[in-house]
């Protein structure tokens, strides 16, 4: 059985009144539809942070181009596209 917790936060009034309309619209609970807000929002922050991640791992191992370098290729695009 997964563990969980209650968090408590504010939110101001219009969003409290946009959430109980989602709610009664979509036949769920307050609890249900913000817990699934945050879980959403952490997956998709979690994966934007690996992806940022990735990429320094590939500053740190040398794998980049210079802007020296974008500039030829797309220069050679350009000319053999013309």
């Amino acid at each position: 059985m997964s563990r969980s917790a209650v968090i408590t936060t504010r939110v101001d009034e219009n969003t409290l009144d946009a959430l109980d309309k989602l709610a009664a619209r979509s036949e769920r609970t307050r609890a249900w539809i913000v817990a699934k807000a945050i879980q959403r929002y952490v997956e998709e922050e979690s994966a934007f942070h690996a992806f940022l991640q990735e990429g320094l791992d590939e500053l740190d191992r040398g794998e980049f181009y210079t802007q020296e370098q974008m500039e030829a290729w797309f220069a050679a695009r350009y000319d053999s596209a013309a």
